[in-house]
C-alpha cells in the first residue's frame, strides 16, 4: 500500500534510473515540468477531458485521494490550457501530489513561484471553461504516449516522467536504492580523481563489451582483466 515511507525511498531515487528497467513505461519527451526543481511521485488519478471543457478536471481534484498525481488525457488538444495557477493551487491545497498534462498549462510564471509539480507539454494563453458536458475521471487514459491506469505510480523531475505499475514495484526500488548508492561512491571517485569506470586492454572486436557494461552499471572501477586464448 502506497505511504509516506515509499514516497520517501522513491524520492530519494531519480527517474531517469527506472529507465532501464524492463516493465517501466515513458512519457513523451515534451512532457516536462514547468519548474526544473520539480519532483514527484505518486499514485495516478485519471482524467480525461476534451477541447475546452475542464469540468472533468474539477470533478477529478474532487475526487482524488490525497497524494495522488493528477494525469489527464487531452485526446490530442494542442491548444487549450487546462491548468493554470488557481487549478494548481487547489490541488495543492486539496494535498495532490503534481499534475501531469498530455497538453498545455498557463500561467507558468506563477505555477513556477508556488513550487507545485506540474508536467505539461508547453505553454498557452488559451484556456478552458467548465461546461459540465464532457469529461470522464478513474478510468485507463492515454497521457504522453504512454498508457495510464488508475493507481499507477507517475514518477517525475526535471528530466521527464516515468510510469510504474500499481504493484510489483518493489524490486525496481531496491534496485534503484542501490544504484544511488553507488553512484554517490562513483561521485567521490571521480572527485578524488579516480577513474575511468574501467580501461579497455584489448582491441574492440575482442573487448568485453557486456563486462565493461556491467562494471558501470555496478560501479565497478577495476579494469577488466585481459581474456587469455587457449
Amino acid at each position: 500500500m502506497w505511504n509516506d515511507a515509499l514516497k520517501s525511498r522513491f524520492l530519494a531515487t531519480d527517474p531517469a534510473t527506472y529507465g532501464h528497467y524492463l516493465g517501466v513505461r515513458f512519457l513523451s519527451s515534451k512532457v516536462k515540468p514547468i519548474s526544473k526543481t520539480s519532483k514527484m511521485i505518486g499514485p495516478a488519478y485519471t482524467v480525461r477531458i476534451l477541447g475546452k471543457d475542464s469540468y472533468g478536471l474539477y470533478k477529478a481534484m474532487e475526487e482524488a485521494p490525497a497524494g495522488s498525481v493528477l494525469v489527464i488525457d487531452r485526446c490530442g488538444d494542442e491548444v487549450y490550457a487546462c491548468v493554470g495557477e488557481m487549478v494548481a493551487r487547489n490541488a495543492k491545497a486539496l494535498g495532490l501530489a503534481g499534475i501531469v498534462i498530455d497538453g498545455p498549462a498557463t500561467d507558468s510564471l506563477w505555477i513556477e513561484k508556488m513550487e507545485f509539480p506540474v508536467f505539461c507539454t508547453g505553454i498557452s494563453v488559451v484556456t478552458t471553461n467548465v461546461w459540465g458536458i464532457t469529461g470522464e475521471c478513474n478510468i485507463p487514459i492515454s497521457c504522453g504516449g504512454a498508457a495510464i491506469h488508475p493507481g499507477d505510480l507517475v514518477f517525475g523531475d526535471a528530466d521527464g516522467v516515468v510510469v510504474l505499475p500499481a504493484e510489483g514495484y518493489e524490486e525496481m526500488l531496491a534496485r534503484a536504492e542501490e544504484a544511488a548508492q553507488r553512484e554517490i561512491l562513483m561521485r567521490q571517485k571521480f572527485e578524488a580523481g579516480e577513474g575511468p569506470l574501467f580501461r579497455t586492454v584489448a582491441p574492440l572486436g575482442e573487448a568485453d563489451i557486456a563486462g565493461m557494461i556491467y562494471d558501470i552499471r555496478m560501479g565497478i572501477t577495476e579494469p577488466p582483466k585481459k581474456k587469455t586464448k587457449n
